[in-house]
């Protein structure tokens, strides 16, 4: 068996640059990443039979999140910038990769993700006695995208192929 470690699944967050350009920097210090795939069902019981029958029609995925706040974080100022600031509609929009660190690209030297859009849905900063936490969900906001990244070097960022 293969066993691969939670860390091996390593979320990059697109933050965008003081020119406009999009960096794509590593979710560090979040104590909660977890992905739920929430999927659609159509279920039905036909007459002549004497069980129910059950399709997945879609899926709505999201990422329930927690962080202690780090105030030197780019990934965090920005998720802050959002929830303090209020911010609606496209202006709380952000894409995030999710790269997996033991896959081999077809390209030498890069790695296997997946890109999606996702709104920043705060839900409750503060909680706890020791670190300033700040948690919520990233819900879908578009179709995952298949494709390949080059992680740099200290593992910070990533850059698209």
């Amino acid at each position: 068996m293969a066993f691969v470690a939670r860390c091996e699944k390593v979320a990059f967050y697109g933050v965008s640059g003081a020119s406009g350009e999009m960096t794509y920097k590593r979710m560090k210090n979040f104590s909660s990443l977890s992905m739920s795939k929430n999927p659609s069902e159509y279920s039905r019981k036909y007459v002549d039979e004497a069980f129910e029958q059950t399709d997945v029609t879609g899926y709505s995925p999201s990422i329930s999140y927690t962080f202690d706040l780090d105030s030197e974080n780019d990934v965090h100022k920005d998720i802050v910038s959002i929830t303090d600031g209020e911010k609606i509609g496209s202006d709380a929009i952000r894409t995030i990769i999710v790269v997996d660190m033991t896959s081999t690209g077809a390209t030498d030297g890069k790695k296997v993700a997946y890109k999606r859009d996702f709104a920043v849905i705060p839900d409750s900063e503060g909680d706890g006695t020791d670190a300033y936490t700040y948690s919520g969900t990233f819900k879908t906001k578009g179709v995952s995208t298949k494709i390949e990244v080059t992680v740099a070097e200290d593992g910070q960022s990533i850059t698209l192929a």
